[in-house]
């Protein structure tokens, strides 16, 4: 059962509303997002690629851009070394473009996710020496390599870090952090303590950007040539789920616009290949059809496949990469769904159930998908997961986390267990020794202080909007905030004490719910519901009865009362337009505030 509450943030929405000429309703949905500072209003509401930030302000970019410069007017090779997640492959992508657009000796390594292991590694920097590779330039990675950079220093190699996670730390006596940094030549990663660039949110494709920025500057190169790159880094933005405000809002709104008349060949099978060509693409498809199946080559195969796919320039084997790809992740589907249903059955038979913390071993899954499986879990009991399968050489997994939990300190406690680990708040990799798995779990169970209240969902809602507040402009202020994503989540609202006077069931696979819905004020909607149906029938039949249920399926007067959360939209079928709310979900009214 999650819980309701109706967000109710300090500021003052109305000084805002009038300072920025726009309604009070849309100045409180940038104040329940915590959008307050005038700077990021501004870019906010008039998203403008004059409001994106200078790469000068970045620590090490002029220093970093500066070796690259040089390593190309003297044709000095140079390597990127990238990840094989979507992020990575972008930011390859876009690396590789822009220093060779300048005139670079460039190619590119892609660490094999189940022999490598992710980032650089010491096999890779070796191949470089040996390809008398002058400059290594590392992508959605290195900021952890330590070791790996300290190696490379000593074979004499020139090695420029590009990087947005967090950076590594260890706990010194006190319990206080001490960060840890490479010896890189030139280390790019806003997330650095004396960095002055004014936001942190950048996924690495967007570090990777502005690098080349800065390089299109040196060498007098068209800066407007440098927004081409803006749809794949939409893609890149909405893929590693960072806030989608300041910048990164600039970048997806203005991206989306390149991407829906993309010329880029791979790009357009792609789109053809899993049936959205003609569509008008948004963050839904970048998230959840574009971006995983650029993914599936790294996850299953190599994510050199995917690079490829967007450096084709013939149909035929932009078509066939693009097939190859979407082969893939429809296999990655397939083994995600029976990967959770083990985890779930693991849970529900053991005493794991009863951890707020899970740390679940299951040797048999693919570690490419530990991850993504680790979300799953996560969305269905609301706790921080931990996957661990059966990797090359030992134990290996994906953590994802809840608010009011920073997966990556608590883990950074129990380093001692670790072999290696990474990642965010709300996301790590780590791989460890299988006689460590229990201690792992035990530790991070001991020493967590999440309650019982903090493992509860919790729904926020932006307002209680009445039925006959809906509206045609209503609908439009809302699109004003699209894109939506993380940081900027689709607005939610709230009625209370509905009366039913119909239900419907639709759809060929009839799991479409349609309700006539009718407030205190007698103002009549229709609210379609895509959740589970049997579920709310048993809800209904539980509390109400039978018979009141087999009323409101006849459209007879009955006795049942709801209250729901929703979504306002737009319903246009068979050249009639008309308003309706899409319900996100409902519980029996008990005529009290949420």
């Amino acid at each position: 059962m999650e819980k309701w509450f109706i967000k109710n943030k300090g500021n003052d929405y109305k000084k805002i509303a009038k300072d920025f000429k726009i309604s009070e309703f849309l100045s409180k949905l940038l104040v329940n997002r915590d959008i307050t500072d005038y700077r990021l209003i501004d870019s906010f509401i008039y998203p403008d690629l004059s409001k994106l930030h200078s790469p000068d302000f970045m620590k090490d970019l002029l220093k970093g851009a500066s070796i690259i410069k040089e390593d190309i007017i003297n044709k000095r090779k140079i390597r990127i070394v990238g990840d094989y997640d979507v992020d990575g492959v972008i930011s390859i992508y876009l690396l590789y473009r822009g220093i060779k657009k300048c005139g670079g000796n460039v190619d590119y390594v892609v660490p094999n996710r189940i022999d490598d292991g992710y980032g650089i590694n010491i096999e890779i920097i070796k191949e470089a020496k040996i390809d008398n590779i002058d400059t290594i330039i590392t992508c959605d990675n290195g900021i952890a390599a330590i070791e790996q950079i300290e190696f490379a220093k000593k074979l004499g190699l020139t090695v420029i870090v590009t990087d947005h996670h967090d950076i590594p730390f260890i706990l010194d006596e006190k319990g206080e952090k001490k960060y840890l940094y490479t010896d890189a030549d030139a280390v790019i990663n806003p997330k650095q303590e004396d960095c002055k660039y004014p936001f942190k949110g950048l996924c690495g494709a967007a570090v990777v950007f502005k690098l080349i920025q800065k390089l299109y500057s040196i060498f007098n190169l068209p800066q407007e040539e440098i927004y081409y790159f803006l749809e794949y880094l939409a893609i890149a933005t909405v893929c590693d789920v960072v806030d989608l405000v300041d910048e990164n809002r600039i970048i997806v709104k203005k991206g989306l616009e390149l991407l829906n008349k993309t010329k880029n060949i791979g790009l357009k099978a792609l789109i053809k290949e899993t049936g959205i060509e003609g569509k008008e693409i948004g963050v839904y498809h970048l998230g959840f059809i574009i971006g995983p199946n650029i993914n599936a080559s790294g996850r299953l195969d190599s994510a050199l496949k995917a690079i490829e796919l967007l450096l084709s320039d013939d149909l035929d084997s932009a078509d066939t990469l693009a097939k190859e790809l979407r082969e893939l992740n429809d296999e990655r589907k397939e083994m995600t769904k029976e990967g959770v249903e083990k985890i779930v059955k693991i849970i529900e038979t053991s005493e794991l159930k009863d951890d707020k913390v899970f740390v679940i071993y299951e040797p048999e899954i693919h570690e490419s998908i530990a991850g993504i499986i680790a979300g799953r879990i996560k969305e269905r009991y609301n706790k921080p997961t931990i996957v661990l399968t059966r990797g090359k050489d030992g134990v290996k997994g994906s953590g994802r986390s809840i608010e009011g939990y920073n997966m990556f300190e608590e883990l950074s406690q129990c380093k001692d267990l670790l072999s290696r680990f990474g990642g965010h708040p709300m996301a790590a990799g780590l791989s460890l020794e299988e006689d460590n798995i229990i201690k792992l779990r035990k530790s991070l169970n001991k020493n967590t202080i999440l309650t019982d209240e903090d493992l509860i969902p919790k729904v926020y809602i932006d307002m209680q909007i009445p039925l006959e507040y809906i509206s045609f402009k209503l609908i439009n202020e809302i699109k004003l905030l699209e894109p939506f994503g993380k940081g900027n989540t689709k607005p939610i609202f709230g009625e209370k004490n509905l009366k039913i006077n119909r239900a419907f069931i639709l759809g060929a696979n009839r799991n479409v719910l349609k309700l006539i819905l009718e407030n205190e004020s007698r103002k009549t909607l229709e609210g379609i519901f895509f959740g589970d149906i049997e579920a709310f029938e048993n809800t209904i039949e539980n509390i109400y009865g039978k018979n009141e249920l087999n009323k409101v399926y006849s459209g007879i007067d009955n006795n049942i009362k709801i209250d729901i959360l929703y979504y306002p939209s737009i319903n246009e079928y068979n050249g009639n337009t008309n308003l309706q709310i899409i319900i996100q979900n409902y519980r029996v009214s008990r005529n009290v505030a949420y």
